[in-house]
């Protein structure tokens, strides 16, 4: 499986969610590819807030070495799911896409715990570090079951 995680600048949620999703499947023995993505741009080649290293580092996860990327178009050729934080970063990604975007593809991160609800998360970005914990614990349970969902053996 190939994951892209993507937010807007690359720097808050998406690299807490790239972060979880490796550890949790390295825990698991599972050789997924993940990675990240932001649809703005604007920090490219910068390392995660320092608010996101700092949750992900109390949770023993290390993500200082990560850096902002743009969404490409291509991205869709290279990954199985491409799993945006946001209803505007799904727009971002539709509209930067063009005709490689499928939304079978892209499923918001939340409807992996909420089905159907396409609830954001929130956006720590100019918060609290309490916002930045909150986004960790919403990733964390949402990368359990999207986990959960691409390797459960039961039927429905």
């Amino acid at each position: 499986m190939r994951v892209l995680m993507v937010c807007l600048g690359n720097i808050c949620r998406s690299p807490l969610a790239e972060g979880i999703l490796q550890e949790k499947c390295r825990i698991k023995g599972l050789k997924w590819k993940v990675d990240s993505a932001g649809t703005n741009g604007y920090h490219n080649g910068e390392p995660p807030h320092y608010l996101s290293q700092m949750v992900a580092k109390l949770n023993g996860i290390d993500i200082s070495n990560q850096r902002s990327r743009a969404f490409r178009p291509i991205d869709f050729d290279e990954y199985d799911l491409i799993i945006p934080m946001a209803n505007d970063v799904w727009s971002d990604i539709r509209y930067i896409a063009r005709q490689k975007f499928e939304e079978k593809r892209t499923p918001l991160l939340m409807n992996f715990i909420f089905p159907g609800s396409n609830m954001d998360v929130p956006d720590p970005w100019s918060k609290s570090e309490a916002a930045f914990h909150e986004v960790y614990d919403l990733i964390d349970q949402a990368c359990e079951a999207l986990i959960e969902s691409h390797t459960s053996t039961k039927q429905p």
